[in-house]
């Protein structure tokens, strides 16, 4: 047995709802570049979970389960209440979605129909405990979730106590479609690990937001803001990439393991990061972006993924800048639960082996002899 770092290359098990194949990133063999310009989040959710896009009527039932399932039990919101105030938001995201299941009377029914319930549950929750925790921290109380809004509507409405502008919520919404799957990605692949042992949907998304809680995987983009605001301007922008780059640092938001002709997601959130930028009056971020852009494609061939323009998207619809990564699980819990219910209808136990690299032909010796 050989191994191979971060099994790179390796094909761990077959699916039917996200590919990537030549560059091209498909959900249920739909182009990305076609949903993101049409779909709805909603329609995209369906598409995961179903294998086809919704028709009127199961659109309007889709909507109408996630808004009747949106509220959050009370026992929740008051665990979420005594987080320390400076905790890490994903932390707190992971902690409160473990805590979902101790008031879901489904949470140990395997039955297939249980678990899609489950699943609806869990996508129409995830943006009320992101949101609560928001205004939670900043001594604000949770607003209660809106009905019969979209996801994106609802997120924004939750977080701020406002009725969002139309360019705000198609923002997200473009957001949310494009990170909702990508094949086996790191925290995919820990749901998928964690329930082919037949443990329940929650103890699944709960494994996947702490594999997407690291900065290589759902955290790239909050590294993003964080250069961009250390940059400050544009006219810093050439001085601080030319020396990274000479002293070889990491610049966060470029490159991908799967993508050697660049990220398909990119340039929608790019032309979007544009928009909101001139509606709002203010150009920086994505004029910053653009020339880091150029240094770095120029430089040194890397091509900017979904975390880099997704950035200045969520600056400009004045997100605080460690909801990034949460945001990210709102809309990727889409994708969790579309594979851990496809790990479930033809499951086996996901057990690889290690390439031993330690000692052999070793003795115990008793401890008076060491």
């Amino acid at each position: 047995m050989t191994a191979t770092k971060g099994l790179e290359g390796i094909v761990a098990t077959t699916s039917s709802i996200s590919s990537i194949i030549d560059g091209v990133l498909t959900y249920r063999g739909i182009d990305i570049d076609d949903l993101a310009e049409h779909a709805s989040f909603e329609e995209v959710v369906y598409l995961l979970w179903y294998g086809k896009l919704p028709n009127k009527s199961e659109l309007d039932q889709l909507h109408q389960d996630l808004s009747d399932s949106a509220a959050v039990a009370d026992e929740v919101i008051q665990q979420i209440k005594l987080y320390p105030k400076n905790t890490n938001s994903m932390a707190a995201l992971r902690s409160a979605v473990s805590a979902l299941a101790l008031y879901d009377g489904e949470a140990n029914d395997m039955s297939p129909e249980a678990n899609l319930r489950k699943a609806t549950r869990l996508q129409a929750q995830l943006p009320t405990i992101v949101a609560a925790f928001a205004r939670i921290r900043a001594g604000q109380e949770p607003i209660a979730p809106k009905a019969n809004v979209s996801v994106a509507y609802n997120f924004l409405y939750m977080l701020t106590g406002k009725e969002p502008e139309p360019i705000a919520v198609e923002a997200l919404n473009k957001a949310l479609v494009l990170h909702a799957d990508h094949e086996l990605n790191a925290s995919t692949f820990a749901a998928r690990v964690t329930v082919a042992t037949l443990s329940d949907i929650y103890s699944g998304v709960t494994s996947a937001i702490g594999a997407l809680k690291g900065p290589l995987h759902g955290g790239a983009n909050e590294a993003v803001m964080a250069m961009l605001e250390e940059i400050g301007s544009a006219s810093n922008v050439e001085s601080y990439i030319t020396e990274k780059l000479a002293n070889k640092e990491k610049i966060m938001g470029f490159g991908h393991r799967v993508y050697k002709n660049g990220d398909p997601r990119a340039k929608h959130l790019q032309k979007m990061s544009q928009e909101l930028g001139k509606i709002t009056g203010n150009m920086n971020w994505y004029e910053m972006s653009i020339k880091i852009e150029e240094l770095v494609t120029g430089q040194k061939g890397l091509k900017p993924n979904v975390d880099f323009y997704s950035a200045s998207v969520y600056t400009s619809l004045e997100i605080p800048r460690d909801l990034f990564t949460p945001i990210f699980a709102i809309s990727r819990v889409s994708g969790w639960t579309a594979h851990i219910l496809e790990q479930y209808e033809n499951n086996r136990l996901i057990r690889p082996r290690a390439e031993y690299t330690g000692p052999v032909n070793q003795k115990y010796v008793p401890i008076e002899s060491r």
